[in-house]
């Protein structure tokens, strides 16, 4: 029953995509949408119980879920973390590339002050998603500044392909680089700090 929705769910969401540029996200444009699909009654029984927050919150799950299954089709057993986490944003940019406009309305839906803790879910999960894939198993506080960072640079680097109109998206595979590698080096400084830490406790013990 599950599948069946988010089918129904990806159809619908497939029939608004072509007029959000346009009009941006609204429910009437949704409502056209699902009377296309010939979905209707569905509508009225609530397939989205929490109106067009359900469906830009949709629009993003479905790009994880085809995300995921493109990057399963790669071979990637030889690739770091950081260079999964990259093929990943880029694997979920190229899935969007024909809907720039739809992701652009999307961000300024999030920014409005009632959506922004269900955007930040959104994004949150995302994170966590390419996260996981990437092969992260964290537990400890480093697993939320992972996924805090990340979010960050997914911010960012939407931000530049949005407006990118370079061959390939070169100009945003290189900001994309540069935000990782800031964030690696961030990720080194931290694990330095746990490292001397514990030790500098140890002598000031030792010096009692």
């Amino acid at each position: 029953m599950k599948d069946q929705i988010t089918t129904l769910r990806d159809q619908i969401l497939l029939a608004t995509l072509p007029h959000v540029e346009d009009s941006g996200w609204t429910w009437g444009i949704v409502e056209k949408a699902a009377a296309e699909c010939k979905a209707q009654d569905e509508m009225k029984s609530g397939i989205f119980p929490n109106g067009i927050v359900d469906v830009v919150a949709h629009f993003s799950d479905y790009a994880d879920r085809k995300m995921m299954e493109k990057l399963a089709k790669l071979p990637t057993d030889t690739l770091r973390s950081k260079d999964k986490v990259r093929l990943a944003i880029l694997s979920r940019n190229e899935i969007l590339e024909n809907n720039k406009g739809a992701v652009k309305a999307a961000m300024a839906f999030w920014t409005i002050p009632s959506h922004v803790i269900q955007g930040q879910r959104v994004l949150w999960r995302t994170s966590d998603c390419i996260w996981n894939w990437a092969g992260d198993t964290a537990t400890d506080y480093n697993r939320q500044t992972k996924r805090a960072l990340l979010s960050s640079i997914l911010m960012g680097t939407n931000m530049v392909w949005i407006g990118d109109e370079s061959e390939e998206n070169i100009i945003t595979q290189a900001f994309l680089d540069r935000r990782l590698e800031n964030v690696m080096e961030f990720g080194r400084t931290i694990g330095t700090i746990k490292k001397i830490v514990p030790n500098l406790f140890r002598q000031a013990n030792q010096r009692k």
